[in-house]
């Protein structure tokens, strides 16, 4: 079995928390991640939107654009103004040759309001949710006949949060809206992550091995703090540096034969958690429960 390791800058830069954030170029991310032995990037705000500038920038770095952030309103917007949104990010990644566009549901969603705390998240009706299911496998559709699949993110203070949400959402929801499996999220949500593997493994398509401080999580107020709090605090962190078994769960993937990329996203203060450092504790972990769980990790960076 082959698989593809990569990384979100979100490590060098966060897009919802500035102070999180090195001053670093987008060149010298892809380098650090490249160095640590990455071979995928995830898209941030520093990415050229022109696939003419972006090419050229990846080639040197020698990575390939292995995923990025949608941020979809399908909860409570319709769907010509979401495809209006996406469309140039359809074209963008059918040009790069990327796997796959991550949706994250952000309507409704408290997720970057550091004013609302994570007990106030947003919970829909069994009728909303089958709406919404039916309403996001329809958009899922639409963008693979583009040529462009989709990954449905589930995430902490959105729509599908817990597990019994994202149960319910892949019930009724269909093929036409693959999953990427989060394990931080999921943890952070008190989920059981190798039971979500065992059922939804059919359509995880990308999945994002994020750790977590359980310390952290459990040490939170929901009724006062926010997730963006609970970021800043340190919730999250890379595999080998958090409470998550990656053994167990690169294994349990492994079982149901899953073959793709395994992106590191691990938001936190980069002053306290150089990105680079960070970066190599990472893939080191990641390379000693790839290789026991029998993955060959592919090396390739940007096409020959």
């Amino acid at each position: 079995m082959k698989a593809k390791l990569g990384m979100s800058p979100i490590a060098w830069w966060n897009d919802d928390l500035v102070e999180l954030s090195d001053d670093v170029s987008l060149e010298e991310c892809l380098r650090q991640s490249r160095s640590a032995g990455f071979t995928g990037m995830e898209m941030g705000r520093r990415f050229p939107n022109d696939p003419k500038v972006m090419l050229p920038i990846l080639k040197e770095a020698d990575v390939t654009l292995c995923g990025g952030w949608f941020s979809g309103t399908l909860v409570n917007e319709d769907l010509g103004r979401n495809k209006d949104r996406i469309q140039p990010m359809i074209d963008l990644f059918k040009a790069v040759n990327a796997p796959c566009i991550v949706y994250g549901e952000v309507g409704r969603s408290i997720q970057g309001d550091r004013s609302k705390p994570l007990a106030t998240k947003p919970k829909l009706t069994d009728d909303e949710m089958k709406a919404y299911s039916r309403r996001v496998t329809e958009f899922g559709e639409w963008c693979a006949d583009q040529g462009m699949p989709l990954s449905y993110h589930h995430h902490m203070a959105a729509v599908v949060e817990t597990e019994p949400e994202l149960d319910a959402f892949m019930r009724h929801s269909g093929e036409g809206i693959p999953l990427l499996l989060d394990a931080g999220h999921l943890a952070f949500a008190g989920g059981d992550v190798l039971r979500a593997i065992d059922n939804h493994h059919k359509r995880i398509n990308h999945v994002h091995v994020k750790d977590v401080r359980m310390g952290v999580i459990d040490g939170l107020d929901r009724t006062k703090q926010s997730f963006l709090d609970a970021v800043a605090l340190g919730a999250f962190t890379v595999p080998g540096d958090g409470s998550l078994d990656f053994g167990a769960i690169v294994q349990r993937f492994a079982d149901y034969g899953y073959e793709g990329w395994f992106v590191v996203e691990a938001e936190q203060d980069p002053k306290k958690n150089p990105p680079l450092k960070m970066a190599q504790v990472g893939h080191k972990e990641l390379m000693r429960v790839m290789t026991a769980a029998g993955y060959t990790v592919e090396t390739q960076g940007f096409p020959a």
